[in-house]
């Protein structure tokens, strides 16, 4: 059980919610299988397969969205319905109108829907009511949104609320670039994105690449700024920054794997073993993220400092 992104929200510290209430929530929107005649179907099912909605560990919840969704191509559709038409065109005399295709198509989507093939993923969420955070292993804000829209729907109150910080990653990326040196407790590691803020977007990126050179500054010089940058955090965790604060490429080093497996004596205590360690870590990695950020925003305050001007690097605005 280790997550490979992060996207992260703020829950009340802490989050006073009782956790045989919640999973009677959970219960609203469980998982069953997708109908013949529906394209998709969504709910929680257990993380640990154990029939439990909600992992717990130490105050440290786990919960999962199940998404089934029926696979039927658009060409296949497509071509289907062209073959019909074609036959009502032979019948009729003339082709199929527009309202009359959309007619046949629905028609064919219909019929096929039952025959199409399945296709199941799960999304986890870490859940930490004391120190208030809400993060979703998912590569893209959407994913993270289609769990959080089933979690609203089941739930009587949800107040979660985006994490937003002091500075911006890309202003923070670009200081750390521009000084060749990454906050405490962190260190730059050796892939990155820049782009430019003109209108062609122009766009260079390191992979393997040491990024201390002049090469980096003069593309930041130049007005490009970073919009994925690699560190890795106290020697055991290393990630990719986005500019748009989420958590890429996400790696516990092989010391923290190990650690787990030692402490773990049976194979069914390895899921606790895993689960235990990595909240633990990241129990102290969000904080000092945070930190290196300028700290957190809370929506009461204004921003730190004035829009840069257009054209302006943040780090010299």
């Amino acid at each position: 059980m280790w997550f490979k992104n992060l996207q992260i929200y703020r829950l009340p510290t802490p989050w006073a919610v009782d956790l045989a209430k919640l999973d009677e929530q959970l219960a609203r929107g469980e998982f069953t299988r997708c109908p013949s005649n529906q394209p998709m179907s969504r709910g929680w099912v257990s993380p640990r397969k154990d029939g439990a909605l909600i992992y717990s560990n130490n105050r440290q919840w786990l919960i999962a969205l199940a998404v089934e969704q029926r696979l039927l191509p658009s060409s296949v559709v497509n071509e289907t319905a062209q073959e019909r038409a074609e036959q009502i065109a032979d019948q009729q005399g003339y082709p199929p109108g527009r309202k009359q295709m959309k007619e046949i198509k629905e028609r064919v989507v219909e019929e096929l829907m039952p025959r199409a093939f399945t296709k199941k993923r799960s999304s986890f969420v870490w859940i930490d009511p004391t120190n208030g955070w809400f993060v979703v292993d998912a590569g893209s804000p959407a994913k993270a949104e289609e769990v959080i829209e089933h979690l609203r729907h089941c739930l009587d109150e949800f107040p979660l609320k985006p994490l937003h910080t002091q500075l911006s990653p890309q202003s923070a990326m670009a200081d750390w670039l521009a000084g060749g040196d990454a906050p405490a407790g962190f260190t730059i590691d050796r892939d990155c994105e820049l782009k430019s803020v003109a209108e062609e977007k122009a766009a260079v990126r390191y992979v393997r690449h040491p990024l201390e050179g002049d090469e980096v500054k003069a593309h930041l010089a130049a007005g490009k700024l970073p919009t994925r940058l690699a560190l890795t955090w106290d020697d055991r965790i290393s990630f990719v920054l986005t500019e748009k604060l989420e958590i890429k490429r996400l790696a516990f080093l092989d010391l923290l794997k190990e650690e787990a497996e030692k402490s773990a004596e049976r194979a069914d205590e390895q899921f606790d073993a895993d689960f235990a360690l990595m909240t633990g870590e990241l129990v102290r990695f969000l904080p000092q993220l945070i930190e290196a950020l300028g700290g957190e925003q809370t929506e009461a305050e204004a921003p730190a400092s004035a829009p840069a001007a257009a054209g302006t690097p943040p780090w010299e605005a």
